[in-house]
């Protein structure tokens, strides 16, 4: 215990702390990406064209039915072969992302169509197009629905990115692989790493949790109208 704290950590967890860092860049460049790509696969798959439906689904199934893992491995390692070169990273962010996306898909897909129907058909009666429909109506519901799985799945997008160290990418476990290598010394650096990893979700989730409770419309009328009320006092 002695040699955990007055010799493991401060030695090494700056830099498990630098590779903690990549893990963030990794896990909120997927996040964002993911999002954007899941929501316009959720959209798409809910289209009553079979010719874009089809194709959607079947990616979503591949996705879904194999190992990130193996996934990763044939983006970095097998893509060259039909010229396309991605670096570790952005091989690592790749793979993330089309990962998160069709689980994400699922996730949009469910709380679009939980939209009440005649919210829809009211929105077209007063003119609307399907964009606005979409972005006035049903993206702002769906979006509040989904926001605590999507937070889920940060949490868990963040531990997954321990898998791109596989391909060599530079994250939080690749980093302790390095202490490892030299100090021979496991057992304190897994459990420096189980402490970092224990912190980003922590944070993370008391984040999540913040926004969704900033974001419920109930919240947000009880915000505004205490400094409404209290202008109205003091106005008298």
């Amino acid at each position: 215990m002695y040699n955990f704290f007055f010799y493991a950590v401060p030695e090494h967890f700056p830099f498990l702390l630098q590779g903690a860092l990549v893990t963030v860049e990794l896990s909120l460049i997927s996040m964002l990406l993911g999002t954007l790509l899941g929501f316009f696969l959720a959209v798409g798959r809910l289209s009553a064209r079979r010719t874009l439906r089809w194709p959607l689904d079947a990616f979503v199934e591949v996705v879904r039915d194999t190992p990130l893992i193996v996934q990763l491995l044939l983006i970095y390692f097998s893509l060259p072969e039909a010229g396309i070169v991605l670096s570790a990273f952005w091989a690592g962010i790749a793979g993330l992302t089309l990962n998160l996306a069709a689980y994400l898909s699922e996730v949009f897909r469910a709380a679009i169509v939980a939209v009440d129907k005649g919210q829809r058909e009211a929105a077209i009666s007063l003119g609307m197009s399907p964009v606005a429909v979409y972005c006035r109506v049903i993206i702002p519901q769906a979006a509040l629905a989904s926001l605590p799985t999507l937070g889920g799945y940060f949490i868990a997008l963040l531990k997954d990115c321990s898998l791109v160290s596989f391909i060599s990418v530079n994250e939080l476990l690749r980093h302790a692989t390095i202490v490892i290598s030299d100090t021979f010394d496991s057992m304190d650096t897994y459990i420096m790493v189980a402490i970092i990893y224990f912190m980003m979700s922590f944070v993370s989730a008391r984040i999540i949790r913040y926004i969704e409770l900033w974001l419920t419309p109930s919240n947000r009328r009880a915000t505004i109208s205490v400094p409404l009320t209290m202008d109205k006092e003091g106005a008298r």
